[in-house]
């Protein structure tokens, strides 16, 4: 079993020192309008239309980055949905502003002329009730995970977004913790809790030597410390729970150990397994997770460890002594925008904002502190889904969520201003439909970038 190669040797002492602290509670502000002459995704495509064939290879490999590569299918599918089905309500909303004293389907016959326009796909009406697109999506989700499947069929449904009542099951299966063959799936499901609490049994409650002490104490610190603003979290239980998960998974990865900010990665996979236990309309706020039996909280707390392990194991060189992964980002992402928008790049550094400053956050935590629980987990199914591409796609979410406030950022004019907006960006009433928009951003700039993947090499200086 994997748990007999584990020792309590010495482990790497890291810099404990904090990183910066979470945003601080600010009043909800109106929502930042994208920046002016910005194409949509259908623009984007037609512009290059002659490079979309899918029939081609179903993975474009990006050279110069080894084993990454780019899932035409998944992905383009996937994102051009989103961004058609946001561009066709807006259309629906505006011409219904504008015409309100015409018939209705005057204006579906205005939408149809659009819809004929070579190249141009076809809008997807709004429907008249939301919930049948979600019963529709769900429908296709629950056709796959009860047949075969392959995985990037799982990964082409989920990328937009997966139904939550089928999050927890798909989640594991895009995580590799469960198997795709159906056969299988409770057998290693028994097998990997339990070899979970044999660990916790063997390493949590035994005698810990200075180093898993001095881990166990960080770790003790930090768990009452996330998400304040949720009552969840302040319950004992909970807080007992992550610090076994985090305690463990420090153990199994003595290169890095625990690190500040790995605690809120756990949480997305918490929070998604714990609601498969709670009643449909039942918030996971103010849920009570002593009223759960000792069972359902023995499966949430295994599931999440499992997860967590698998999700970390392409971006673990981020939390490495002295986390020269996310260092290396941090120069990546200032040099994509450079590329991207000069005139933002340079506004910042006009004002000597550094983007270590704030971009070193957005990495080390995933944007989870960025955004609303509800959104991070929304944004997961998205990083999930793109696979063992996640950890270069998430440097274009960074990206497209800086430039997604480019407006107010050069609206400001000081290093303060700068520094502070940054820091606390008004996203509390941010719901999935941004989300969305965020992560199909992202697939544009990855794709303009495909045959150009030297800006990822870092070897700028960070000084422009």
């Amino acid at each position: 079993m994997e748990s007999d190669h584990l020792e309590k040797s010495s482990f790497w002492k890291k810099n404990v020192k904090s990183v910066a602290g979470r945003p601080s509670p600010k009043r909800e502000g109106k929502d930042i309008k994208r920046t002016p002459g910005s194409t949509s995704f259908q623009d984007f495509q037609a512009s290059v239309s002659d490079a979309w064939d899918l029939d081609d290879d179903e993975f474009c490999v990006i050279s110069g980055l080894e084993n990454t590569k780019i899932s035409k299918k998944v992905a383009h599918s996937a994102a051009l949905n989103v961004l058609n089905s946001h561009r066709s309500n807006y259309e629906f909303e505006s011409s219904t502003e504008n015409k309100k004293n015409k018939k209705v389907d005057s204006l579906e016959t205005e939408q149809n002329k659009i819809s004929r326009i070579p190249g141009r796909p076809k809008p997807i009406r709004r429907l008249p009730n939301e919930q049948e697109g979600v019963e529709n999506k769900l429908e296709k989700f629950q056709n796959l995970l009860e047949n075969s499947t392959t995985l990037q069929e799982l990964c082409r449904l989920s990328w937009s977004g997966i139904p939550g009542k089928v999050k927890g099951i798909t989640w594991r299966l895009l995580s590799g913790y469960l198997p795709m063959n159906i056969e299988r799936r409770n057998e290693v499901l028994e097998r990997k809790r339990q070899d979970y609490w044999s660990l916790v049994e063997k390493y949590y409650y035994t005698e810990h030597d200075e180093t898993n002490r001095d881990i166990q104490h960080q770790i003790n610190i930090d768990v009452p410390r996330m998400n304040p603003s949720i009552p969840l979290f302040q319950q004992k239980t909970v807080q007992i729970m992550f610090e076994r998960i985090l305690f463990i998974w420090s153990i199994r990865h003595p290169a890095s150990g625990y690190v500040q900010g790995i605690n809120d990665l756990v949480t997305p996979f918490y929070i998604v397994f714990l609601q498969e236990f709670l009643k449909e309309d039942e918030p996971f706020e103010k849920c009570f997770v002593d009223q759960l039996t000792e069972e359902q909280r023995r499966i949430v707390e295994a599931d999440s460890f499992w997860c967590l392990s698998k999700f970390m194991d392409s971006i673990q060189d981020n939390y490495v002594f002295a986390q020269i992964g996310i260092q290396k980002k941090v120069l990546q992402l200032e040099e994509l925008i450079k590329r991207v928008d000069e005139s933002l790049h340079k506004h910042l550094k006009e004002h000597n904002v550094s983007y270590l400053q704030f971009s070193f956050r957005w990495l080390n935590n995933l944007l989870t502190r960025e955004l609303p629980l509800r959104c991070t987990i929304r944004l997961w199914d998205t990083y999930l889904a793109e696979s063992d591409c996640f950890a270069t796609f998430q440097l274009y979410v960074c990206a497209a969520f800086l430039l997604y406030w480019k407006d107010c950022l050069m609206q400001q004019h000081d290093f303060q201003g700068l520094l502070l907006l940054l820091q606390n960006l008004p996203t509390q009433s941010w719901t999935s439909s941004q989300i969305s928009l965020l992560v199909a951003e992202a697939y544009k700039l990855k794709v303009m970038f495909a045959d150009a993947p030297n800006h990822l090499l870092s070897n700028t200086t960070g000084d422009s």
